[in-house]
């Protein structure tokens, strides 16, 4: 891949994916957009890929869109902001579908653009010092990058509201207990832990962990009758699996289960 914006690299059955644009906060401008959504075909192409951590350089995880690229874009900004669009929300399209788990590791402040792209995440974990600001409406915009969508589900209505018209900003601690963030580590500790839990994933019975995933996101819309039925089915497909019998018997026999994928 022909990446300008990230890093990317795959190792012990982990994707690591690093924005790599510090000098410019790792902020969504087009090349960001295209790069991220070229990652996450990769990502669901490469079976030898069990789960991805994603981390950045610099101080700031992602300020959010580009202003400065916004206004020199001038009257073209329109145009330019729905081409982009169609590359990153096509990118978190690509990291809800894919069964796979995706991890972030955000530090320094994730803004705008960069929290609706911490919203599409299975897990988080941040820094004690980080901080969260939506900020769409203090530009006179409003909010993309599906946060409408999984920043709603994740934190409530009533809270998602006050985060879009009030632009208040969130400390790590208050992330934590609003349910937008899983863990809070110290602010050099991120890019260890979120590599270590993409790794303890990455080692886990894959094809549960994915079908695990996609039964959540998909159960949360779906009349309860529907939910029960496609979970039954995923579960004895599951048991009819190698990993379902190795972990059973690792249960049973009180020992480390070694799973495969298969």
């Amino acid at each position: 891949m022909d990446l300008t914006t990230i890093k990317y690299e795959v190792r012990a059955g982990v994707a690591h994916v690093r924005l790599a644009r510090p000098e410019g906060a790792n902020a969504v401008n087009p090349a960001f957009s295209h790069d991220l959504r070229a990652v996450m075909v990769a990502i669901e192409f490469d079976d030898a890929v069990k789960a991805v951590a994603v981390t950045a350089e610099g101080p700031i995880f992602c300020a959010g869109g580009d202003l400065k690229a916004f206004h020199a874009a001038g009257d073209g900004l329109p145009k330019l902001a729905a081409d982009m669009l169609i590359d990153f929300h096509g990118a978190l399209y690509k990291m809800n579908r894919v069964p796979k788990p995706f991890v972030a590791g955000v530090r320094g402040a994730a803004g705008g653009a960069g929290l609706s792209l911490v919203g599409a995440f299975d897990l988080v974990v941040c820094g004690a010092s980080t901080k969260f600001t939506l900020a769409y409406t203090r530009a006179g915009v409003t909010p993309d990058g599906t946060a409408s969508y999984f920043l709603a589900r994740h934190i409530g209505l009533r809270r998602m509201l006050d985060l879009t018209l009030t632009n208040r900003t969130l400390t790590a601690s208050e992330a934590e207990a609003w349910g937008l963030v899983n863990r809070v580590v110290e602010d050099d500790q991120v890019d260890h832990a979120t590599a270590a839990l993409a790794q303890q994933l990455a080692d886990g019975p894959s094809w549960a962990l994915g079908q695990a995933k996609r039964l959540i996101y998909s159960g949360y819309d779906m009349p309860l009758e529907q939910a029960g039925e496609i979970e039954g089915v995923t579960i004895t497909t599951a048991m009819g699996r190698r990993d379902a019998r190795e972990g059973i018997a690792a249960f049973v026999e009180k020992r480390r289960a070694t799973f495969t994928g298969k």
